[in-house]
């Protein structure tokens, strides 16, 4: 395998390892990787009570 494909393939497992919730999508062009995105999410739990409470302070 080429180097670069090499480090292509890397970062694409690196990215994977490092996500918890979220995608990775990897677009090609010509049988070549060309862009990987990593799209991220953070889920937080929600208090009830609090959440309600804060919006209306805002008022």
């Amino acid at each position: 395998m080429e180097k670069k494909e090499e480090l292509k393939i890397r970062h694409i497992i690196s990215s994977l390892e490092d996500l918890q919730y979220g995608s990775v999508l990897i677009t090609v062009h010509d049988g070549e990787i060309t862009q990987v995105d990593t799209t991220e999410k953070k889920r937080f739990p929600l208090v009830k009570g609090r959440a309600v409470k804060a919006r209306y302070d805002r008022y």
